[in-house]
């Protein structure tokens, strides 16, 4: 997707791409980060909701005409009496009901000279827990976008059960070329897990650009599908024996010193 600060028109076009996939036979459905609002960067959020608020209930809808799971890949998840939000990413069954809650817990404030320059800890607080949940169709860890440079993260998801990997995101357009798809591999490789990464793509306001790139690598860091430009559907059937088959010839989880993670 390319979100920008009309709410309406993007849950119009998730809506659409739901559906889109829907009928095309997936029985889950991955929105990226930030893809019911995407608003220039600044000290203020125009907009928030609920988790029981109108847009998870909208979301719920449209799962469960669609028959399927629907991942939120984050939306901004208002704080009683808090000048800030947390960045949620929220799971949907396919009765529309709420399966999990995962708040961001790595905050993307960088300055790099020359090239781009975020905060997201002005409007932003951090969740403080891992979330690992389990589904009709396998075992899904939760993350959102800057938590992909955080191994550690994953490797905990890993060995609390997570077979699939999510990693919505908006990443820049500065970062994303060099960054994206090497990271979205490794923690592949390195957990022996699917990784789901759909993305934001494209220029949102004066202000922000995506890097885009939605993509699906396979336990082996095969990138079985991604969209390069633009935005769009992409669809893969995930083999959860597959995970099987390479821990099995490279068990190499079961060498993890716990003691170091």
């Amino acid at each position: 997707m390319t979100s920008t600060d009309d709410v309406e028109a993007n849950l119009t076009e998730a809506a659409r791409w739901i559906r889109r996939a829907a009928s095309a036979g997936a029985q889950l459905v991955a929105l990226p980060e930030n893809f019911a609002c995407l608003q220039t960067e600044s000290d203020r959020i125009d907009f928030r909701t609920d988790l029981d608020g109108d847009l998870v209930a909208r979301m719920g809808e449209e799962a469960k005409a669609a028959k399927v799971h629907l991942l939120l890949g984050s939306i901004p998840e208002r704080i009683p009496r808090s000048r800030r939000i947390h960045n949620t990413s929220v799971l949907l069954g396919p009765n529309g009901k709420r399966l999990a809650v995962y708040r961001k817990m790595h905050l993307f404030d960088i300055h790099i000279a020359g090239g781009v320059t975020l905060t997201e800890s002005r409007t932003v607080k951090p969740g403080d827990r891992p979330v690992v949940v389990p589904t009709q169709l396998g075992r899904f860890g939760l993350s959102i976008c800057y938590d992909l440079r955080f191994p550690e993260l994953y490797r905990r998801l890993t060995l609390d059960g997570a077979q699939v990997l999510f990693v919505p995101a908006a990443f820049t357009a500065y970062t994303g070329p060099h960054h994206w798809l090497p990271l979205l591999r490794a923690r592949a490789i390195e957990n022996q897990c699917w990784v789901v990464a759909p993305a934001q793509v494209g220029q949102h306001n004066v202000n922000r650009r995506s890097h885009g790139e939605t993509a699906v690598i396979d336990p082996w860091g095969r990138v079985v599908a991604r969209k390069p430009k633009g935005p769009g559907l992409v669809q893969v059937e995930i083999d959860l024996r597959q995970i099987d088959r390479v821990r099995r010839g490279l068990p190499c989880l079961k060498h993890t010193r716990r003691s170091l993670i």
